[in-house]
């Protein structure tokens, strides 16, 4: 697919950085506020932050198909509303703006003064209202080691997971952006199982390393889409850890899977960057033995997006503690989406469907902290010499990813998050 905003020749008039995540080619869109103003839309060019409700109130964003008020949404919902077009045709008009040989905005001084502003005097913000998130299963890898630690090794696999994207309902109301903190959860565990459970902090906090991607509006309730018809309907990506507390979850998921071990936060990144801006990084996905059923073949493959988690502990620096890839995953976001839909489960414009933890094959590819440790029997040491077996307070987990090749590279910037005590009752 050949898109004009994507060309690796277009250089920016804002300064960027050689090893930017943020190039003109990626053109993200986010939330954002500064000065106590109510939060806008936004996109980034290397460490600047452009305010789109100033574009548009000089008109430069007019005959894309989005209102005004769109552009003065606190969550870019309202922009979504146009679908796959009319992103595109934004991103476009964007890309034109900011090019280095376009005049308009770039010697407006007024315009840009008023537009423009450095990443760190900005506030970025959950990027879209999140009506419904669901959170599939998807990383072979992941799922066998999972299958490995808790039941026999040779039968790691259930039956099912080779012929469908396995997935949950999760929690929409406790999804938080970057850089906000979470509290230790509580809940029930056994960690004696020939005595009764027990009350108190998860001692088994951990990460799961995911990708989600947003939805634009779905067909109506008793229509299905189809693997052919799912880009159409993805809007673009973020980074996502969906939080686990592993001792809580096994004991509490049978028979209807995990509750309190995930419901209280799952955190994603600022910038959604759209799947228009990741077409070059498009690449086979993986061979599927069995065949899958009729309704889940798809030919939309796999995208090479480089992925990485770190852990700092409290006043320490950080110690890169996984290196894994999008592509890993064994099914894709086509097949996630047509199955989520084939029974005719109508999807709306802003839902979350998250990827499950990627994992790839080697130990230092693990996603979680479980697999890492291998459930806690193998310590991670980090750089100050400490030892983790899972995540403990005061710890800031970082998330990073970005897709490079021939020079390009887009990404996502990164998704942060710090750990504090568990609240006290009172």
């Amino acid at each position: 697919m050949t898109i004009p905003a994507n060309s690796p020749t277009l250089r920016s008039w804002i300064p960027v950085a050689k090893d930017s995540d943020f190039p003109i080619q990626n053109i993200p869109f986010g939330i954002a506020s500064w000065n106590g103003e109510a939060p806008v839309p936004a996109t980034r060019i290397g460490d600047t932050v452009i305010d789109l409700s100033i574009l548009a109130d000089m008109g430069l964003l007019d005959g894309l198909g989005h209102s005004r008020e769109a552009f003065l949404a606190p969550n870019l919902n309202a922009l979504m509303a146009g679908g796959k077009q009319g992103i595109r045709a934004l991103r476009q008009r964007l890309s034109e703006l900011l090019q280095e040989g376009n005049a308009t905005v770039r010697d407006d001084n007024a315009t840009r003064e008023d537009a423009l502003l450095p990443l760190d005097q900005v506030t970025m913000h959950l990027p879209v209202e999140v009506g419904d998130y669901t959170d599939f299963y998807s990383s072979r890898e992941h799922a066998t080691n999972v299958g490995s630690l808790f039941r026999d090794p040779a039968n790691a696999l259930f039956p099912n997971w080779l012929h469908l994207p396995v997935g949950y309902h999760g929690r929409a109301s406790s999804l938080i952006a970057s850089g906000t903190p979470i509290h230790r959860p509580m809940g029930q565990t056994r960690p004696d199982p020939q005595a009764p459970p027990i009350f108190g902090p998860t001692k088994q906090l951990d990460l799961e390393l995911e990708m989600g991607f947003f939805t634009f509006d779905g067909k109506p309730l008793g229509q299905r889409i189809s693997t052919a018809e799912a880009d159409e309907h993805i809007f673009g990506l973020v980074l996502f850890n969906d939080w686990s507390a592993r001792d809580i979850q096994s004991w509490e998921y049978v028979p209807l899977g995990p509750f309190l071990a995930k419901n209280f936060a799952s955190s994603m990144s600022a910038w959604v960057v759209t799947l228009d801006a990741l077409e070059p990084f498009r690449i086979p996905g993986p061979v599927q033995d069995p065949a899958v059923l009729p309704y889940l073949k798809a030919d939309d493959g796999a995208f090479d997006i480089a992925l990485e988690a770190a852990l700092a502990p409290e006043g320490g620096e950080a110690t890169t503690i996984c290196r894994t890839n999008f592509k890993h995953l064994y099914w894709s976001m086509a097949q996630q989406l047509a199955h989520h839909t084939v029974n005719g489960c109508n999807i709306r414009r802003g839902d979350l469907m998250a990827s499950g933890t990627i994992s790839g094959s080697t130990p230092d590819s693990f996603g979680s902290m479980l697999e890492l440790t291998w459930r806690g029997t193998k310590p991670l040491t980090l750089a100050n010499g400490e030892e983790r077996k899972f995540i403990a307070d005061g710890d800031t987990l970082i998330l990073r990813g970005h897709a490079q090749k021939d020079g390009l590279r887009i990404g996502f910037g990164t998704l942060s998050t710090k750990v504090l005590p568990v609240v006290p009752f009172v």
